[in-house]
Formats: C-alpha cells, sequence, structure tokens
C-alpha cells in the first residue's frame, strides 16, 4: 500500500536538504512581504503621492528587468544555493540599512528608492537561482510534492508578513526593517547550510546565445508563450496592490494594520485555492480553465476598486488571489513540464521577468493612473482591461485555449 499525504510530507520534511531549503525560502518571502507593507506605507506618509507609490514598483523593477538573463545564466552555470545566499545576505544589509534610517530619522524617499533597487538586482538572481534549486534539494520522486508545499510555504509568508509588517510599523517605522534584516540573515545561514544530493554541474560556457537561450526557447513554444504573456498584461492592468495605502488609509479609513490585513487578503485566497488544487487537481481543459481564472480575477479587482467596506475589500482580494494562483498552477505545470534541468534557471529567469514585471510595473501603472484619474477609477479600469485582456488572449492563442491535460 503505497503512503499517503501526510506520510509523504513527512518524508519531505525529514529530509534535511529540502527542510534548509524549505525554511530558507519561507523566511526570505516573509522579508519580502514585510518590506511591501513598511515600503508601501512609509513613501506614501512622507509623500501622500499616489505617483510615487507606483515610483516604488518601477524602482524594482528596473534592475531585475536588465539584470534577469545574466541572472538566469548564473543560476544555471554557478553554485546555486551560494547564489541565493549572496543574494540574501545583500538584502539583509539593504534592510538594515533602512532600519537605520528610520531610526534615526534621517531616511528620504530617494534612498528609500534605492534600497528598493538592492532589493530588485537581488532577487532577479535569487528568484531563478532558488526555483532551479529544488529539483537538487528533494528526494527522487518527490519534486511535485516538494514544489507544492513550498508553494505553500509561500502563501503562508503572504499571509502572515503583511500582518506583521503592519503592526511592526505601527511601533515605528524602523521596526519592520529590522525584522526583515534578521530574517534574510537567518534564510542566508540556513542556505549555506545545504548539502545537495545531486548538485547540476554547469555545462555551457558564458556565450551570448547561451545566455539568452531561455528566449528561444519559450518563443518555440506558443503555449508557453501565451501563458505567461497573458500574465504579464493581466495583472500589469489589474496591479491595485499598489494602490493598497491609499485605500486603506483615505477610502477605507483604516491605519497601517488595515493595510496589513489588505495585503494578506489576496494570499488567504491563494492558500485556500492551493489547498483545494493540492486535493482535486485540474484534470480537463486547464487552458480553458487559466483563461477563466483570470476573467475571476480581473471581476475581482472591481469589485474591490468600488468597494467602501473593509469587510467587502478583503473578500475580493481574497478571490482575487484564489483566481491568481490557479492561473500560477497552470502556468508553473506547463513550464516544469517543457523545460530540461540544464535550461532551468534561463527559462525560469524568463518566466521571472515576466511575472515580476506583471507586478511591479503593474504598481507603476496604477501609481500613474490613480495620480490622473484618482484611485478608485484606476483600480476599475484596471479590472475591466484584465477582463479585456483575457478574452483577447483566447482568440490570439488558440491552441493554448485547447490545452486539455497538463501531461
Amino acid at each position: 500500500m503505497s503512503a499517503g499525504p501526510s506520510a509523504r510530507s513527512g518524508v519531505l520534511f525529514g529530509h534535511r536538504p529540502f527542510l534548509l531549503y524549505f525554511c530558507a525560502r519561507g523566511g526570505s518571502e516573509f522579508s519580502y512581504q514585510i518590506a511591501a507593507v513598511a515600503v508601501g506605507w512609509q513613501v506614501y506618509a512622507l509623500t501622500s503621492s499616489a505617483f510615487d507609490l507606483g515610483m516604488v514598483g518601477l524602482a524594482q523593477f528596473v534592475p531585475t528587468a536588465l539584470l534577469t538573463f545574466a541572472a538566469g545564466h548564473v543560476a544555471d552555470r554557478y553554485d546555486r544555493k551560494r547564489v541565493v545566499q549572496i543574494c540574501q545576505i545583500a538584502e539583509a544589509l539593504t534592510a538594515a540599512f533602512l532600519a537605520w534610517g528610520s531610526f534615526a530619522g534621517w531616511l528620504t524617499v530617494p534612498e528609500i528608492f534605492a534600497a528598493v533597487a538592492v532589493f530588485g538586482a537581488a532577487i532577479a538572481f535569487e528568484s531563478p537561482a532558488a526555483a532551479a534549486l529544488l529539483p537538487g534539494v528533494a528526494p527522487e520522486g518527490m519534486l511535485q510534492k516538494a514544489t507544492a508545499i513550498a508553494t505553500g510555504s509561500f502563501q503562508v509568508a503572504m499571509i502572515s508578513g503583511p500582518a506583521l509588517g503592519g503592526l511592526a510599523y505601527a511601533v515605528a517605522p524602523g521596526v519592520p526593517y529590522t525584522v526583515m534584516a534578521v530574517f534574510w540573515l537567518l534564510a542566508g545561514l540556513l542556505n549555506g547550510a545545504i548539502r545537495l544530493d545531486r548538485p547540476v554541474a554547469a555545462k555551457e560556457p558564458p556565450t551570448f546565445a547561451a545566455l539568452f537561450a531561455g528566449v528561444g526557447f519559450v518563443r518555440r513554444n506558443p503555449a508557453i508563450l501565451g501563458t505567461i504573456s497573458l500574465d504579464l498584461f493581466a495583472v500589469l492592468l489589474g496591479g491595485a496592490t499598489a494602490l493598497l495605502p491609499i485605500y486603506a488609509r483615505d477610502i477605507l479609513q483604516t491605519g497601517p494594520w488595515g493595510l496589513g490585513v489588505l495585503r494578506g487578503a489576496p494570499a488567504v485566497g491563494a492558500l485556500l485555492m492551493t489547498v483545494v488544487l493540492a486535493r482535486y487537481t485540474i484534470r480537463r481543459r486547464v487552458g480553458l480553465r487559466m483563461f477563466q481564472a483570470v476573467i475571476v480575477f480581473g471581476l475581482a479587482t472591481a469589485v474591490f476598486a468600488l468597494s467602501r467596506s473593509l469587510f467587502l475589500s478583503v473578500l475580493a482580494l481574497a478571490v482575487l488571489g484564489a483566481a491568481d494562483t490557479v492561473s500560477m498552477v497552470i502556468r508553473i505545470s506547463l513550464v516544469q513540464l517543457a523545460t530540461p534541468d540544464a535550461m532551468r534557471g534561463r527559462v525560469g529567469a524568463v518566466n521571472f521577468l515576466f511575472v515580476n514585471a506583471s507586478y511591479q510595473l503593474g504598481e507603476f501603472e496604477s501609481g500613474i493612473t490613480a495620480a490622473l484619474l484618482g484611485a478608485m477609477p484606476a483600480a476599475l479600469l484596471g479590472g475591466l482591461g484584465t477582463i479585456a485582456v483575457a478574452l483577447l488572449w483566447m482568440k490570439l492563442f488558440p491552441a493554448l485555449r485547447k490545452v486539455e491535460r497538463l501531461e
């Protein structure tokens, strides 16, 4: 008789390399989620400007976009755990700088933008290297289970991080940055302790063609190209999360704690949907299901845009997070099934660029639109635009719409 889900999970957590990886990734994501609340609230408190909120996303996106392809090649050529470890230590030092400036009272908005740019550069290298590291820390034959559990840890961090970040900021602006520095430092130490069962040896020299091999791979696969580009444009238009400080303070009349609750709401929905998908997998018409999930994402964004109730806003954001998880599971599964191990870093970098661009440029777009039209019209137009993109992509990528199974 085969082992049940709890027994298989026990095997994973009893496997030291995976346990260290799991704790390190969870701690790193926890810090990022705290940063999303602390930086957004502090910038808005200093400037009261929707435009400056949008600039936070742009400041993080630019270094990420410039470094992503080099980062993917680094992940395929060098020791992935060391790459991740160096990034996390750099992030810890940057968070310590923000804490110091906040406690001392000399931190300015340009300095915050500079710190956010460092975060963007670090995550450009950390994300593809960490994603490519997972197959090396998972026991043989348990990669799918390990991926599901690792994804669950992200959702837990996305729930707890914003809530703690809001509470910590209410104590003092420097407190959340101090917590971030501690968790990133611990994550770096845990990554350094990992001993891989199956380290991946570098095979390709650092040529220009090898650097952009991931782009060619994605372009030659229309279903993958359609999947990740749909995510890019849908979330680009529906990136209302950049406006959460405005909604929390000016529309819903709450404080930093309310911002933390709003930030965590999508992760609650995402975590619940992760549990559902782990039990009831999508077996048929997966391409159509992905488009339907994006449409629901757009509708939930529109409801959030019009809401003046904290309860309804939290509910809409939870539905938004659940719908985004369905789309994400299908996208990740398609990419994993089609990518050889030797290219995981570079293809993961392309996927990361699309996903990261959708969130960070989406924040920039939302901030600019809110500065011109107001927060509510900006969020509403974003939700309706997301629905329009999903309908257009169904016409542009019929092969993706007709994908039947993830096999």
